[in-house]
């Protein structure tokens, strides 16, 4: 695929082509948006898009590696 699809004179996406969606959090482990606004993109305003980029730092959080069993209940 040509990457001129992903270039146009709107909001850029977001997308860095690590596409898989966390099974958890729903989001896109590359672009941390959700399924909802990956599809949605290419309708929405250009200021939907600049409020949902200004979100997506704040959702990188979410998908940090948590440890779990006894891992996690020992002492750091």
């Amino acid at each position: 695929m040509s990457n001129e699809v992903w270039k146009r004179d709107e909001v850029e996406s977001p997308c860095v082509k690590l596409c898989q969606i966390h099974p958890q959090e729903r989001l896109c482990i590359g672009c941390l948006r959700t399924l909802e606004e990956i599809g949605a993109w290419s309708r929405l305003s250009p200021e939907k898009r600049r409020d949902i980029m200004a979100e997506l730092p704040a959702r990188a959080p979410r998908l940090q590696q948590r440890r779990g069993g006894r891992a996690a209940r020992r002492e750091v």
